[in-house]
């Protein structure tokens, strides 16, 4: 029986196994398509993603760019009218670390600006939010309330439920589908959901895994739940990690520190877990044959998980751990010695570089919630590359954009150069080294427009010597196991 088809010709082919090749064959309905002299790299993966969050945000309303907290009511006040008066008012992206006053507006404030709506306006980092005074009596008496109406973590938790449980599943379902689609458009082949209580709930983790590969992305779940490895593998996950939090986040001042926080205010943030309560959850998931993992920031948090690692390894041996390739979201701020540990568990550094991008360097909002020595030592993801640590990259959405290309130029040059990574090396920590183009391979490719010119095969990313930034590539087609699930 003849095999049909489809001959990719007339570009320019990323492959390490044919890297002359100058045309592609995949299995498909018998055709020819001509590339235009297109790139095609393997496709992009995003370990780390929020859909819903990420399609309220794309056809929400959008905060990143107010100043101010006179900017921010008024982008409320004009976004609320076009809302129903009976629903919530989802916003994202205020980041007051950028404001000359960085005092944010009172849950008062807001109900006048929203004219009584319910409004939820979660931080950039999504570890804490404002709230309108109607959603603030759900998180009374819990950790992180403040009448003000900026609350963190379980307070945080309370009142996102409430915001995300007031979309009906169709609302739900097509936020999940815009990030998606956005996803695929960006050459993303393959995204890695992040789920557990306080983050999403059950219903949202299983709509979007429903999505998966439906003219769309593949979607990986993963479930972060203390104890719950056995619930993961029931709703459909891939491992029992992911936002199981050890700590909260830089931005709300409540990742778990060695130090205290640099303004001095907020003591050395919050831990959530123990070494202890670590080591049982990996136990549970090493007994089940599951991948499992954990959020950890701050210094503090990342050496308790590591603790847990340890006392999971005393009980079946470092070699059955490591099997596992159990993972740590985050990883921002880390030493040598914990480095070490990580290369030692097998753990792999779920990060996200542009984190440093938006955050690092000697004048932004690391270098004020830590002082500059710390900032600059923070998200060393070149000198975990260097020790052996696996590297995931993820963009964290809507925490920071669907936007791949950025993530390799922000591994590669990073606001500290000691943490420079080749750019091949940042591009295969975006894919996590699983795609390639090769003879047998699965058809999992994008093909992309390289206004800015190809350098040792790939986009040329960074400054000339003149300084010159290069156009950024712009993807043409995301084809995911043969089937294409975007084209311009």
């Amino acid at each position: 029986m003849t095999i049909p088809l489809v001959r990719y010709t007339n570009g320019r082919f990323y492959s390490a196994a044919e890297p002359r090749a100058t045309a592609m064959l995949v299995r498909g309905l018998s055709l020819i398509h001509d590339l235009e002299g297109a790139l095609v790299t393997p496709a992009f993966v995003d370990a780390h993603v929020h859909a819903t969050d990420t399609g309220l945000a794309f056809d929400g309303l959008d905060l990143s760019g107010v100043g101010s907290a006179g900017e921010l009511l008024d982008a409320v006040a004009a976004f609320a009218r076009t809302r129903p008066a009976d629903g919530v008012v989802h916003g994202h992206g205020w980041d007051e670390s950028t404001w000359t006053d960085q005092t944010p507006p009172t849950a008062a404030e807001l109900d006048r600006a929203a004219q009584g709506r319910r409004v939820y306006l979660s931080q950039a980092s999504v570890h804490s939010a404002l709230v309108s005074s109607a959603l603030l009596p759900t998180a009374e008496g819990t950790e992180g309330y403040h009448p003000s109406g900026w609350v963190r973590e379980q307070a945080h938790h309370a009142v996102r439920a409430v915001a995300l449980g007031s979309l009906t599943p169709a609302e739900r379902t097509a936020a999940q589908r815009t990030a998606l689609s956005r996803a695929a458009a960006m050459g993303i082949a393959a995204v890695h959901e992040c789920g557990g209580p306080g983050t999403s709930s059950e219903a949202d983790f299983q709509s979007v895994l429903a999505l998966s590969a439906q003219g769309l992305p593949q979607v990986f779940g993963y479930w972060g739940e203390l104890g719950g490895a056995e619930k993961a593998r029931e709703l459909g996950a891939t491992g029992a990690a992911g936002d199981l939090y050890a700590d909260g986040a830089l931005g709300s001042r409540t990742a778990s520190l060695r130090s205290a926080y640099h303004d001095g205010e907020h003591g050395c943030g919050e831990a959530f877990l123990t070494a202890e309560q670590v080591g049982e959850h990996l136990l549970d998931c090493i007994r089940i044959g599951f991948q499992g993992g954990f959020h950890a920031i701050g210094d503090a948090a990342i050496e308790t998980v590591l603790d847990g690692f340890a006392i999971a390894a005393k009980q079946v041996g470092v070699d059955r751990l490591r099997e596992g390739n159990h993972r740590i979201e985050h990883v921002e701020l880390i030493d040598k010695a914990m480095i070490a540990r990580m290369v030692e568990f097998g753990v792999t550094a779920s990060v996200q570089p542009v984190f440093d991008a938006l955050w690092g360097g000697n004048d932004r909002m690391y270098a004020q919630r830590l002082g500059v020595d710390r900032a600059l030592a923070s998200n060393p993801i070149g000198a975990m590359h260097a020790t052996g640590v696996a590297l995931a990259f993820g963009s964290d959405t809507p925490v920071t954009a669907l936007d791949p290309w950025a993530m390799v130029v922000a591994a590669a040059a990073p606001r500290n150069p000691v943490y420079r990574m080749k750019v091949r090396a940042a591009f295969a920590a975006s894919r996590l080294s699983l795609i390639h183009i090769a003879p047998g391979a699965s058809a999992t490719f994008a093909a992309w427009d390289t206004p800015g010119g190809v350098i040792e095969g790939l986009p040329a990313l960074l400054p000339d010597i003149d300084g010159v930034v290069p156009q950024r590539p712009v993807c043409r087609r995301t084809v995911l196991h043969g089937d294409t699930i975007h084209e311009s």
